[in-house]
């Protein structure tokens, strides 16, 4: 069993094993749909009095560190041991490995739920050293050099989650509330690089047209992303911070505007990932703007995790399990639904209190449904899909 699991035979092996334990996204993606949807409404009932009982972290930044280390990192581990397989010709985590993985993770959640602090800690610090060790080491057997920085910055997350932990115990100096947009950063980090890369591809055989990266244009735009990120992060110079996070939102819109969003419209499958990436560039302005103390920082943040993120994951998931599933990649009304419950969850979240502040409670509640309903309609949908065994007899 230790052979393939690390990548040691070719991973083209005739389908074997559990259906919902041959490849990553199957369990990481259905824990991130389960979680989306029970998580988000939980918080909004405690925040807003309608439950007592708390998590085991303090209330806020439990709420912040489950959507980034529970739901947003499951799909990064799905997603990235999954294209791993492809990227690398070799065999990721499957079966009892698979399993055990995932099952920390779940564990991980449970005990942010009812678990003594240090319990939660050690369980929640365990899944990201593992999965980006075992991610860089496929790459590195398979030269696949281009990709050594997303496991990297996996490794990072994982020293930022440890800061977090050790912050909310009152070990460290330093506000929990840091590690955890530190967190944010990296993960819109990852987006940009991932987008670059597929949404111009998505669009492109979707439209049969070619799109061409501007090389000047890329490396700028990713740049002024992490520059601004850092700085927004460290709050070291609110001046600067706000220069770079504004040139990081006209490069990632002007790159967005080559590949033809408007062209999209017509495909659903397709133009989420646009809309979502619009919100990105709308995040980072949105921070650019909070830096010169003209709104809360937390619209930004929410651009980025409710508009950008989870656009962006509930598009990918959805595409990346039709695929692996032996399904056509187009979509129908049910899952364009939840593309909309999405993005309309963000305008609830983001916009509707910064233009009507008194309307605030009500956005939360609204904006909370949304994006339950999107998740469950994701759920009921593609349970029995990532449960069972591809459409087309292939391994995966």
């Amino acid at each position: 069993m230790s052979l393939p699991i690390f990548g040691q035979t070719p991973a083209t092996p005739a389908p074997y094993g559990l259906p919902w334990l041959r490849l990553a996204f199957r369990p990481f993606y259905l824990g991130a749909g389960l979680l989306a949807a029970l998580i988000v409404p939980l918080w909004v009932a405690i925040f807003l009095g309608a439950v007592t009982w708390a998590p085991t972290p303090p209330t806020v930044v439990w709420h912040a560190h489950e959507m980034l280390f529970g739901f947003a990192t499951a799909v990064i581990v799905g997603f990235l041991m999954t294209a791993g397989k492809t990227w690398t010709g070799l065999a990721t985590p499957r079966g009892s490995l698979l399993g055990a993985l995932f099952l920390l993770w779940l564990a991980s959640r449970v005990a942010s739920l009812v678990a003594p602090y240090a319990v939660f800690a050690v369980l929640d610090l365990a899944l990201l050293p593992a999965i980006g060790l075992i991610f860089l080491r496929l790459l590195m057997r398979s030269k696949n050099w281009r990709n050594v920085p997303l496991a990297l910055i996996l490794l990072l997350l994982s020293v930022v989650n440890l800061t977090f932990h050790l912050s909310a115990n009152g070990l460290i100096d330093l506000a929990p509330m840091s590690s955890l947009y530190a967190a944010l950063g990296f993960i819109v980090m990852i987006e940009c690089v991932m987008a670059g890369r597929v949404v111009p591809f998505f669009t492109a055989t979707a439209l049969n047209i070619k799109i061409e990266p501007v090389v000047w244009l890329e490396r700028s735009t990713l740049a002024a992303t992490a520059i601004g990120l850092v700085l927004w992060v460290t709050g070291w110079h609110s001046g600067l911070a706000a220069a770079a996070l504004a040139l990081a939102s006209v490069l990632n819109l002007s790159r967005q505007l080559r590949w033809q969003p408007l062209a999209t419209l017509s495909r659903p499958i397709v133009w989420i990932l646009h809309f979502s990436y619009f919100w990105l560039s709308g995040g980072l302005a949105l921070l650019a703007v909070a830096q010169l103390g003209g709104v809360a920082a937390s619209y930004g943040v929410h651009a980025l995790a409710v508009g950008a993120t989870g656009g962006l994951i509930i598009g990918m998931m959805t595409r990346t399990s039709r695929g692996h599933t032996g399904r056509a990649l187009q979509v129908d009304a049910v899952e364009t639904s939840a593309y909309v419950l999405v993005m309309l969850a963000a305008v609830l979240r983001v916009l509707l209190p910064l233009l009507m502040p008194a309307w605030y409670s009500y956005a939360l509640v609204m904006s909370a449904s949304a994006w339950t309903a999107a998740f469950l309609i994701f759920l009921w949908r593609y349970t029995p899909w990532l449960l069972t065994a591809r459409r087309d007899g292939k391994d995966g």
